[in-house]
């Protein structure tokens, strides 16, 4: 399932992609447009020109996985770039991005990370 493993890598690209593309359009993307491996522990999150649907591509075990979200009211707060580019972001920045949040929160609390006991 998304997000369930801690250790995945999120993508952002950054600007808009054609939609129209299929898993292996989106891959190929990954691979040539950006020099990043597909088949990676990483989700690859791509967003269309009107900003309402998006398209995230994951690598699974023996398989891809193609996420479509897609509003029927209201845009994504996605970053726009002049030069499409590919753009490392945590999980908790692609959940604000789908809950309809900007990617920063001034606001949020800060991530903290566990400490282990000695």
């Amino acid at each position: 399932m998304i997000f369930e493993n801690s250790n995945t890598k999120v993508y952002l690209a950054c600007g808009h992609t054609d939609l129209r593309k299929s898993i292996d359009g989106l891959a190929v993307l990954v691979k040539e447009g950006f020099a990043l491996d597909p088949f990676s522990n990483s989700l690859f999150v791509f967003c269309n020109r009107k900003r309402d649907k998006i398209k995230i591509l994951e690598w699974q075990h023996n398989g891809f996985w193609l996420y479509y979200p897609r509003l029927e009211e209201g845009k994504f707060q996605w970053p726009d770039e002049k030069k499409p580019r590919m753009t490392p972001v945590s999980r908790r920045e692609l959940n604000w991005l789908l809950d309809g949040l900007p990617l920063k929160q001034k606001s949020a609390h800060p991530e903290v990370l566990a400490r282990t006991v000695l």
